[in-house]
């Protein structure tokens, strides 16, 4: 059976449908992409009902132990939690990065630590099981290479510990390129409206609301910042909540600024047009950067895929010409 894979028409015809599969997948993925914005904005309006409730429970000091048990049994994921408290996974495998991770992925709260711990820990066996299965049991092996196939096992096993955190790292690389992109423009509406005469938070409010289809991640941000600036003590640890959510150093430089204006009272429009177009220029600098490596990246696939083929049709005719003279003569 793994011989017919091996053979070059079977090979061919799989590429073939591959490369059909995905070509069909590129067109019709757009038509059927969802948009996230509604939802993601209904489970800010939760987070910010969470926050006002717990801030009320502070402030009124009632019940609070019997307000931590009522939220554990809400809590989804009791068993994997369970088992995460049993073996005290959350100091073995988490660290205070690792939350900040999770957080700038945008994933809140503790059920997602506990998600993401439990399949830390299960999945190197998930893999190294579904190795052994595979190379044991199904591939024909040669007698005595035990040692290879037990290295292949560890291999997938390392490869299940490390995928849940390059997952969560590459979807906080992709928040974070969303937030950046537009950044600048909500730097430029949050300084339209502060010099209309309206305060901070009604100003993230209505940035947050126009921003939204152009990047929903800095929209949900927005929004949480609103909420806890009209709900937190100090608005100082609303700000710098910002900085920790998102990670880039471009909003911890607003953060900066806004806390700067509120404690000594500088003007903030001079600020926020400052800070504009420098993110701005920086966002033009990425791209000139990104622009320039193209180059060097394009040097391997002009090399493997045009060059070959430019040379067929160059010296393709000069080659037939030769050789049917050679085969007259």
């Amino acid at each position: 059976m793994f011989d017919a894979f091996t053979e070059p028409k079977n090979l061919v015809a799989l590429f073939t449908a591959v490369g059909v599969f995905a070509s069909i997948l590129v067109i019709v993925m757009p038509m059927l992409a969802k948009d996230n914005l509604g939802t993601r904005m209904k489970s800010v309006a939760l987070e910010r009902e969470k926050l006002r409730a717990r801030e009320r429970a502070r402030m009124m000091n009632d019940k609070k132990e019997g307000r931590k048990k009522g939220a554990k049994k809400r809590e989804p994921g009791a068993l994997i939690k369970l088992v995460v408290d049993k073996l005290n996974l959350r100091k073995a495998l988490a660290d205070e990065k690792t939350e900040d991770e999770l957080v700038q992925a945008g994933f809140r709260g503790q059920s997602p630590l506990f998600i993401f711990l439990g399949l830390r820990f299960g999945l190197p066996f998930v893999f190294g099981g579904a190795a052994a299965l595979y190379l044991y049991f199904i591939k024909t092996r040669v007698p005595g290479d035990e040692n290879t196939i037990l290295l292949y096992c560890l291999g997938a096993a390392f490869a299940g510990f490390y995928s849940p955190l390059l997952i969560v790292r590459q979807i906080v690389k992709k928040r974070q390129l969303s937030i950046t992109q537009a950044w600048p423009d909500a730097l430029d509406l949050s300084l339209i409206c502060v010099e209309s005469g309206m305060s901070i938070e009604a100003a993230f409010r209505k940035v947050a609301a126009e921003i939204g289809p152009q990047s929903v991640a800095l929209a949900e941000e927005l929004m949480i910042t609103t909420a806890e600036l009209s709900f937190l003590q100090e608005r100082r640890q609303a700000y710098e909540n910002l900085t920790r959510r998102t990670g880039l150093e471009s909003v911890k430089n607003v953060v900066l600024s806004l806390i700067q204006s509120e404690k000594y009272g500088t003007p903030l429009s001079t600020a926020l047009r400052v800070l504009s177009q420098e993110n701005r220029d920086i966002r033009m600098n990425l791209a000139e950067k990104k622009a320039a490596s193209l180059p060097p990246k394009l040097t391997v696939p002009m090399m493997v895929c045009f060059l070959p083929a430019l040379f067929c049709v160059i010296l393709g005719p000069a080659l037939i010409r030769t050789f049917a003279t050679f085969a007259a003569q």
